[in-house]
Formats: structure tokens, sequence, C-alpha cells
């Protein structure tokens, strides 16, 4: 998914909440999901890693070119020192 489609499948699901056809938790899981596809199928060097470890930056997500690269990514972001990384699917429930 390119920026355009994700940017427009937000607007999308802004009008449909908007509208009343969906509520603000049916918003997040659509907006979630189209960040997520647009993390994951992002073109180029970089991917989406998930810190898997404990601590003050457990569960945050940074685009890097890989895991090593993704730790220091999260360590120049909080002050975190042991940091476990996954790499994000598009099939992961958020």
């Amino acid at each position: 998914m390119d920026r355009i489609s994700a940017l427009r499948n937000v607007e999308e699901a802004l009008a449909e909440f908007e509208a009343g056809e969906t509520d603000f938790s049916g918003l997040e899981r659509r907006v979630r999901g189209v960040l997520r596809t647009y993390a994951t199928e992002f073109e180029g060097e970089l991917a989406a890693y998930r810190v898997t470890s404990d601590g003050q930056a457990a569960g945050m997500v940074v685009m890097a070119a890989g895991e090593q690269a993704a730790r220091e990514r999260v360590r120049s972001l909080v002050d975190a020192h042991d940091v476990a990384v996954e790499r994000v699917t598009t099939t992961e429930d958020g």
C-alpha cells in the first residue's frame, strides 16, 4: 500500500465515523489496520519492528533496515538498554 492509498483509506474511515456508520472502536481498528498494512508492505530497505522486551519501549514499533538497526533506533528514542525486537507482519492483531 502506498502513502496515497493509506491516506485515502484513513479518510474513508473518518468519513464513516463522522456519518455515524461506525463507532470509535471500529474507526480505531480500521485505521490501525491501514497503518499496519502500510508499514509492513513498505517498499524499500526498511521494515517495521516491534519491541518485544519489557520496559518503557514495550510495544513500540519503528522502521529500520534490520533487527540491529531497529534496536539502535529504539535506544535513540527512549532510554532503553536491553531491547528485543521482532519484525511486524500484517497478520498480527493489535
